[in-house]
């Protein structure tokens, strides 16, 4: 069985209270364990009782917003969280602000590039490839595929490296030779 001392155990449950605070949006059970094991600060198992315990004590609340549900701060978490916050390491603070950097890039691309598709009946899918920024949609292409594997495969391309798909798509749709052979 695991075992921590309870200093540790505060720190860990500190530690999430920070990240849960330090992030500007909505943030999962997925996400915030995700966060936590790619910065090595626990084990997944230790995470999830945390969480339990730190909402157990209404330190931090779960919302649900479009069925998924997110935490979220209490003031008497926010308010534990300050008078104990010296009891994180600098570096531990240094390392999820940094890690945080990343995961607000990734979000906001994640928000910016969107792929999808739907089956559209047995034989077709549609793929629908979007850019929105501000709210304002830059570029939306729908096209018809016939099968899941090519709609799938078209969404993680799009995902992966939008600006060049983008790129060349422009390039050839403004090609000179291309409006010089319709005006002949």
């Amino acid at each position: 069985m695991f075992f921590e001392e309870s200093d540790q155990i505060a720190r860990h449950k500190l530690i999430l209270l920070y990240i849960i605070d330090k992030v500007d949006f909505r943030i999962t059970n997925s996400e915030i364990t995700q966060f936590v094991l790619e910065s090595s600060f626990m084990n997944y198992f230790f995470v999830q009782q945390y969480l339990g315990e730190i909402i157990k004590a209404g330190l931090i609340d779960i919302k649900i917003e479009d069925g998924n549900e997110y935490y979220e701060l209490t003031p008497i978490g926010k308010e534990s969280l300050n008078f104990f916050i010296k009891r994180i390491p600098p570096n531990v603070i240094q390392e999820v602000n940094d890690c945080y950097e990343i995961k607000k890039e990734e979000k906001i691309k994640e928000k910016q590039v969107i792929g999808n598709y739907y089956q559209k009946n047995d034989t077709e899918f549609i793929v629908n490839l979007k850019v929105v920024e501000n709210e304002l949609t830059l570029f939306n292409l729908s096209l018809n595929i016939p099968s899941k594997e090519q709609a799938k495969f078209i969404c993680k391309n799009w995902k992966t490296d939008p600006e060049l798909i983008y790129k060349e798509m422009f390039k050839l749709l403004t090609k000179e030779s291309i409006i010089k052979k319709d005006l002949n």
